[in-house]
Formats: C-alpha cells, structure tokens, sequence
C-alpha cells in the first residue's frame, strides 16, 4: 500500500481543514450524530449542508458537472479523515448521495439529473431508499412490492420497511416487481417517487433508543409517472448493484469514527470519578484491545482503497471491514456502558449501547459480508 500525498493533495488538506475550523461549530459537533435529534436540529443541519455545498464541499467525489470537485482517490481518503477528525456532521442525505446519487448519474436522464443532484447535495430534498420489506431484507431480491404499467403510468402497491428519513422525504428511489413471472433478480425495476403522491402512507418507527430515524410505508395503488423510471424496465437489479465509482475512498470512515469515538471514551473516562477507570488494569486491557483492533480495521481499509487505486478486487476486503468495524463498535459501546452507565452527562453512552446492536445488520448483515469474505477472500465454494 502506497499512501504518500502529493503536494496538490496536501494543499487539498490544508484547504479543507483551514474551511472546517471555520466552519464546524460545537453546536454543529454536538448535532452530529442521529440520536435524539428534533426538527431543529435536523434544520440546523440542513443550513450546514447547503452552507458545505455552497463552499463546494458537500460532494468532493462527484463531478464538477454535478456540483462536486471530481476528487482523486486520495482526495476522498484525505477528505473523509479530515471531516470525521473535525467531527463534521453527515450530509443528511448520507445514503442519497452514497447509494442513489451514483445511480441517478449512471442511468438517469439529463434532466433528471439536473433537476434531482444539486438539490439532494444541498439537502434541500430529502430522499429515502425504499428497498428492505418485511420478508426482503438481506435477500433483497424476494421484493413483493408491485408495480403494474397502466398507460403512462406504474401503478404500485406493497410495503417497504426501515427506511431511512422516510417520514422526512421528498423522494424516495424505489426497488419494484415489475414482472411476477421472471426469475426474482430479473424481474425488478426501479423507480424515482415523488413522495407527496396520492396513496402513500409513512409510519414512523421507533427504535430500542426511542428514536424514529426509521419509517415504514405503504403504497396503494399509487399512480408513478412512467418517466420516473430509473434505469432499464426489469433492470432494477442492475442499478441497485451499481457501485460508487466516484466515491472509492468511503472505507477510511470505518476507522476514523471509531478513533474519534475512542478518543472521546478516554477522554471520558479521565473526566469521571477521578479518573478511575485509567487505572484499573481490566479496563485498560479493554481499551487497549479495541485500539489494536482500530488500528487493524484501518490496515485493512486501506487496503481495499488500495486495491482500487491499483486496479485489484476491493469487495472482499471492503466486506470483511464492514464486519470488523461493526464488532469493534459494539465492543466500545460494550465497555463505556460497563464502566460508565446510563447516568447524567454519559447517558449518550447508554444510548450507544443500544445503537450499537445494529451495527452488524445495516448496510449488509455480518452473516452477508461473512459469506463474501469466504468466498473472494478465502476462495471458499458456495456449498
């Protein structure tokens, strides 16, 4: 692995941290995780979000076209430590511009991209991802939501379940069976969906932290203009597998959140009861595992960044990180809750706690990624 920045990466670096020291407030900092956030906050975070992309930093990866600077890879890579160490908040439309961003620009119209990017860069539409159903989680594929071309339009009916923002959005990137008789990966397509259409129910859901970042909707003979088709009809499976090819450095915010979140821990840990903690050798047998365990996670996500650089296959080393950080994730939130309780200022790590059990579920279970990791890493058979 070469990391070695050249000269116009590092005034890439300098430039971004000069803008995020002016820029990232400790009211910013403090808003920027999900958690307990009101509609104030989610407003103060959206201000922040146009204020990045007016900056032109909101989408260093995508094209200048778009809004974005078409950043080197080791531009993203010094872009996504960068903003993590200064704490700077998530775009709110974190999975758009991650997931259906690419896809928009892979199959989408002109005008459709001229009329959905810059706005979902600046927050100012919040998009959501109808994939996950009650009976298609990790087997995407087995979708049952329906949509019957009817004339100009798809008339679509079914339910989709934790979706992101769903009960924020303004649009929503739909995954639909549109032909019941093809083989399930075939048989699927996707559509762009306003979310003020007649016939869409949203119910908010709460989660174990009382939080409802999470909705559930449901379609009812909901009229979707047949333009508003993305990609091939019956190709859906396609766009939903397309990768980011503008965003290849995303891994490096595996380690760097939990280096900050580390830092944070011990710097708790010193602010309570004296400091106790720091002193007592199984706690810090616990902390010295877990930064170990960080700095591994970082070998290997440099790695996969590695592998893209040069041309190799990313996807199986990408997919074992994804495991790795969401167990060392619970392993922290495991040992601040066992040191420091649910009490006062450390309440926020209670609530890690219990946030920190999806971790190995979203975006790709540990059972997926384990089978990927057996299969392009190890070279193991199916069966």
């Amino acid at each position: 692995m070469d990391f070695s920045y050249p000269a116009e990466v590092e005034q890439f670096r300098a430039e971004l941290r000069e803008w995020l020291s002016a820029n990232v407030s400790d009211e910013l900092i403090a808003a920027r995780r999900p958690s307990g956030r009101t509609d104030d906050t989610f407003e103060m975070l959206r201000a922040f979000n146009r204020t990045m992309a007016d900056a032109g930093w909101a989408a260093v990866s995508w094209p200048e076209e778009y809004g974005g600077r078409g950043a080197t890879v080791l531009e993203q890579l010094v872009y996504t430590e960068e903003t993590t160490k200064a704490r700077a908040p998530l775009p709110l439309n974190v999975i758009g511009m991650n997931n259906i961003a690419p896809a928009i620009m892979a199959y989408g119209t002109e005008s459709q991209k001229l009329a959905l990017l810059r706005r979902m860069m600046r927050a100012d539409d919040i998009w959501c991802q109808g994939m996950s159903e009650p009976e298609a989680g990790s087997d995407l594929a087995s979708l049952r939501t329906r949509a019957a071309h009817d004339g100009d339009h798809f008339v679509v009916n079914g339910q989709k379940i934790w979706t992101s923002l769903g009960h924020r959005a303004n649009w929503c990137q739909l995954y639909v069976r549109t032909d019941p008789d093809a083989p399930k990966h075939k048989g699927i397509s996707c559509l762009i969906v306003d979310m003020t259409l007649p016939g869409i129910e949203v119910r908010p859901l709460v989660t174990l932290n009382g939080d409802a970042d999470f909705a559930e909707i449901f379609f009812h003979d909901v009229r979707v203009p047949a333009d508003a088709l993305l990609g091939p009809l019956n190709g859906g499976w396609k766009v939903a597998t397309t990768t980011l090819s503008h965003e290849r450095a995303g891994a490096a915010r595996l380690y760097a959140e939990l280096e900050v979140r580390l830092e944070e821990l011990v710097a708790d840990f010193a602010a309570t009861d004296g400091g106790r903690a720091l002193e007592d050798p199984v706690t810090l047998s616990r902390l010295g595992e877990i930064a170990v365990r960080i700095k591994y996670l970082e070998v290997l996500c440099q790695r996969s960044i590695s592998a893209t650089l040069h041309g190799g296959d990313a996807l199986g080393s990408a997919s074992l990180a994804k495991t790795e950080w969401g167990q060392i994730g619970q392993a922290l939130a495991a040992l601040a809750f066992d040191v420091l309780g649910t009490g006062g200022q450390n309440a926020r790590w209670a609530d890690y706690r219990l946030t920190s059990r999806s971790l190995t579920i979203a975006g790709g279970t540990t059972q997926i990624n384990k089978n990927i990791t057996a299969q392009r890493v190890l070279g193991l058979p199916r069966q």
